[in-house]
């Protein structure tokens, strides 16, 4: 596996949180075709998606910035094998056009919602990383009975998950800041229209500093099966996140009642990106949980 690793000057108050998006896996060469891919109308906007495998479905949600290949791109060969694996590429994201339409996580997960009928899927697996484990969790309270098991990989369902440092990174962010990176590389590759690289920049931008909350009682109401995985360094406040375990009801003694239908995975030395590059410890968890 190569791993491509971008430096930058830790002392700007930018690098917290724009190392975050820079540091990019690629592809170890085991890379699969998809079966179906193509572009979904959904909510006034088109939606890329690709169909990998046959079997159960599950829908994979990238992180902020990245597309189905800088994201998915280790885990899809292997999830493939026995699952139909449904990747997204949401608003602005590698196929996806650009659009003027104002980004929120529940016009988003109102999309994956649109992708799901036309590829005929009453229900599937949910996972989501980052960006998209937030688009996730969304999904689960406004279409639950479209959702069978829900997998969010170091993300939250409120502003407040994340720590106050990597929130108040975000008001550092300029469009500058992305030149020359893998990320630029990877929109040029991609996008449709390669001069709205701007314009996405600044959207991203104002949708990564807008509070949003899917509300403490609407976690506690959803049914699925959640598995939450996170690198102990990872940007998300952990009191935080037990708070969200227990909302799922977990934080139990298992010894003197049953264990929860919802799991933690704490990975020990990870941080947000180095995470999601934990494939061999990611794949452990999923096929656990789902099977």
């Amino acid at each position: 596996m190569k791993k491509v690793f971008v430096k930058y000057n830790f002392f700007r108050p930018i690098s917290i949180v724009f190392l975050l998006f820079c540091l990019v896996l690629q592809s170890n060469g085991q890379q699969v075709k998809p079966t179906d891919s193509g572009y979904v109308p959904a909510n006034g906007i088109k939606v890329y998606y690709e169909v990998y495998g046959n079997g159960n479905p599950i829908i994979l949600l990238h992180g902020a910035f990245y597309n189905i290949e800088m994201n998915w791109g280790e885990l899809i060969p292997e999830l493939s094998k026995t699952r139909k694996v449904i990747a997204i590429e949401m608003q602005g994201h590698g196929h996806s056009p650009f659009s003027d339409r104002e980004l929120s996580i529940t016009t988003l997960a109102t999309d994956v919602e649109k992708v799901m009928d036309y590829l005929k899927i009453d229900s599937a697996d949910v996972a989501g990383f980052s960006m998209g484990g937030s688009v996730a969790y969304q999904f689960a309270v406004q279409s639950p009975k479209r959702l069978r098991k829900l997998v969010i990989i170091s993300s939250t369902y409120k502003t407040d998950g994340r720590l106050p440092i990597v929130n108040a990174g975000f008001n550092d962010l300029k469009p500058e800041f992305f030149n020359n990176t893998p990320i630029k590389t990877a929109y040029d590759a991609t996008a449709p229209d390669k001069t709205k690289w701007t314009k996405f920049l600044k959207q991203m931008f104002d949708f990564a500093k807008a509070p949003f909350n899917c509300g403490d009682s609407n976690i506690a109401n959803i049914t699925a099966p959640v598995l939450i995985i996170s690198g102990d360094n990872d940007g998300l406040d952990k009191v935080e996140l037990m708070k969200t375990y227990k909302l799922l009801g977990g934080g139990v003694s298992a010894d003197l009642q049953p264990m929860p239908k919802s799991h933690l995975a704490i990975v020990p030395s990870q941080g947000h990106v180095s995470l999601m590059m934990q494939t061999k410890t990611i794949l452990s968890y999923l096929k656990e949980f789902l099977n």
